[in-house]
């Protein structure tokens, strides 16, 4: 079984989550975390024009960052995104339908899990990362734990990662982190504050170095 993600979804590189109720200023945020060092960057379904916002920035920004598509929920939606361009899929959960349509493309799928039992059948079913969520309440403690038992299994820590948290995630096995509001903030984006959500982006990078 060939996983797809070596080479595309980086270790300890982390990955911003941009969900927001307005993508108006897809761009300039792709931009602004491009120059904090971030480029692994997943547009979330959760707003309508998601994939008119990755379709603009792969466009404007080619062969400068990775995009993705996330909150995939079922094989017709994976499909529309890999068509807008999506370079990877992400679920909130163990989806099979969705890793087989990210299979078939070649396309990396970080597949939604929580419990060791979803976490070992997303890797069986073919995810190429497995993400673990939510990973705020359960904190890095249970990501070792998990890699106990299942130490080859590539695990991405989501929802409440934060820069107080991210490098005990890594420094407890996560193959890497995936951010959301406490690096894509609102309160920022809605200031257009361009430099701060970069030297905010910069210092994620920096903490994931240290994980």
């Amino acid at each position: 079984m060939t996983k797809q993600a070596i080479g595309k979804i980086q270790p300890h590189q982390p990955i911003a989550i941009i969900r927001l109720d307005d993508l108006a200023h897809a761009l300039e945020i792709s931009q602004a975390l491009l120059a904090g060092g971030i480029f692994m960057q997943e547009f979330t379904l959760t707003n309508s024009h998601a994939l008119e916002a990755l379709v603009q920035v792969k466009k404007e920004l080619p062969g400068e960052l990775l995009p993705g598509v996330g909150t995939v929920l079922d094989a017709e939606v994976a499909r529309s995104a890999i068509e807008a361009g999506a370079e990877f899929l992400v679920t909130p959960a163990f989806l099979p339908d969705v890793i087989t349509v990210g299979r078939d493309a070649g396309v990396p799928v970080v597949s939604g899990a929580f419990t060791p039992t979803e976490i070992l059948g997303a890797w069986r079913a073919g995810a190429d990362l497995v993400k673990v969520f939510p990973s705020g309440g359960v904190g890095p403690a249970y990501i070792k734990d998990i890699l106990g038992p299942l130490p080859t299994i590539p695990l991405v820590p989501t929802g409440g990662v934060n820069l107080s948290n991210c490098a005990a995630f890594l420094a407890a096995g996560a193959y890497t982190v995936a951010i959301g509001s406490s690096l894509v903030d609102k309160e920022i984006v809605r200031k257009q504050d361009w430099p701060a959500l970069t030297e905010l982006a910069r210092q994620y990078v920096r903490a994931c170095a240290q994980g």
